[in-house]
């Protein structure tokens, strides 16, 4: 009787063991999804980010550049301006012609 009864209690915890075995493997399996998830999504956010920068870094001589153009092209039409006010003597009075 100790034989069948040590059998099945070696049965039980044989089966214990296969279930407790196959749980490790289902939370397994959901933690690989999981970190593949985790990894695309961070993956894409540093592509992102690549992209970004090599734009920034391909087009920053020409936006300054550009910056550069349209900075010296408002300082040359504001003293167009002023110099047109002060021949109509439409100006601020510092700026009238003086008869």
């Amino acid at each position: 009787m100790a034989t069948i009864i040590a059998a099945l209690t070696n049965f039980g915890q044989s089966l214990a063991a296969i279930g407790m075995s196959l749980l490790y493997s289902v939370l397994a399996v959901f933690q690989a999804i999981f970190a593949l998830i985790q990894s695309t999504i961070e993956s894409i956010l540093k592509l992102g980010q690549s992209i970004t920068t090599l734009v920034l870094e391909l087009f920053q001589g020409v936006f300054g550049f550009v910056f550069a153009n349209f900075a010296a092209i408002l300082v040359v039409g504001g003293a167009y301006y002023l110099y047109t006010l002060r021949q109509q003597g439409k100006g601020p009075k510092m700026l009238q012609k003086r008869l």
